[in-house]
């Protein structure tokens, strides 16, 4: 098992962020690895049959074993950065921090050391290139159309998780991060790994970012220099591939009206106008009037986070749709 112990210092130290050069690399594994990942299978269908052979030098790095290289997942400096930015972070990647993580990789998973990972190994300089052009490519192709729907999830577990942390502290937020996830004194026990990645924290603190494609797994980065990263999936993970509109609550329906019954209903989990449009076939102009009269009613609240105005339900609203 492996353990991460905290210092008080690091108490106070855990960030959260979310990252797309996280979400293609753990997009390609669950691509190679699809076997439990049925919730991904609109997606699997949509994207599988387009991958060419320009995306070699990113597809080579994730052959789809327990390992993805860290320098593929650097941490990130916001709790909300863009893919330009992390891609220029991964072509200033030292090179002896490349061929240690491809050494890595070949033990892990033997034989997976070819083709443009021996490349990048060899010539880190130029294989750099040509990774970030296939990642930029595989985004086009892969990640742009559906981006929206996915950063919403993300902005929103970035909101919950800010929030348990303000009202219950780290014991708050590990409770329901993972089932192999637990948390115990000032020390977090990472079920099923390896107990030698094991690390006591001396005020690097700790960077909790989740994801999308990890589900229903997690990753850890614990053994490379700089801040302890743990990878976890993203809540609501379920909704992501929904399409039109769920049932509304009946009893709640006839007091407050069917749209509003709706939109109170899918909100769990935080969700903006956009979002909560295309899950519930709702126009965007209804779906903001209805959220403006529940804001009112004190059945919903909004945070902005980045550029999205995310919407929740309030336990007063929990309360009326339990009842």
């Amino acid at each position: 098992m492996l353990t991460v112990a905290f210092s008080v210092h690091d108490l106070t130290s855990i960030r959260f962020a979310y990252s797309p050069l996280r979400e293609v690399s753990t997009g390609v594994h669950a691509l190679r690895t699809p076997a439990g990942r049925v919730l991904h299978l609109p997606w699997f269908k949509q994207v599988g049959a387009r991958l060419g052979g320009e995306l070699a030098p990113l597809l080579d790095l994730v052959p789809g074993g327990p390992y993805i290289p860290d320098f593929l997942c650097p941490v990130p400096t916001s709790p909300l950065p863009d893919l330009a930015g992390e891609l220029a972070m991964l072509r200033a990647t030292p090179h002896e921090i490349i061929r240690a993580d491809l050494d890595r990789m070949a033990d892990e998973t033997p034989g997976s050391l070819t083709g443009c990972a021996m490349e990048l190994y060899r010539d880190p300089a130029a294989g750099l290139d040509r990774l970030a052009a296939a990642i930029e490519a595989y985004w086009r192709l892969a990640m742009a159309p559906h981006w929206p729907r996915m950063r919403t999830l993300l902005e929103g577990d970035l909101l919950h998780r800010a929030r348990r942390l303000a009202e219950l502290g780290p014991a708050g937020v590990f409770a329901d991060l993972h089932p192999a996830i637990r948390w115990e004194g000032r020390t977090l026990y990472l079920e099923r790994r390896p107990a030698e990645w094991s690390r006591t924290l001396n005020g690097e603190g700790l960077l909790l970012a989740p994801s999308v494609f990890v589900w229903p797994d997690f990753l850890y980065r614990t053994g490379s220099p700089g801040q302890v990263a743990i990878t976890y999936p993203v809540r609501a993970i379920a909704t992501l591939w929904e399409r039109g509109a769920a049932p509304a609550p009946g009893a709640l329906a006839a007091v407050v009206g069917r749209s509003r019954a709706l939109l109170l209903g899918e909100l769990d989990a935080p969700a903006s106008t956009t979002d909560l449009s295309r899950r519930t076939g709702l126009a965007s102009a209804s779906v903001s009037e209805q959220l403006t009269l529940l804001l009112s009613a004190g059945l919903v609240t909004k945070h902005r986070v980045g550029r999205s105005v995310l919407y929740v339900r309030t336990p007063r609203a929990q309360g009326l749709l339990d009842g």
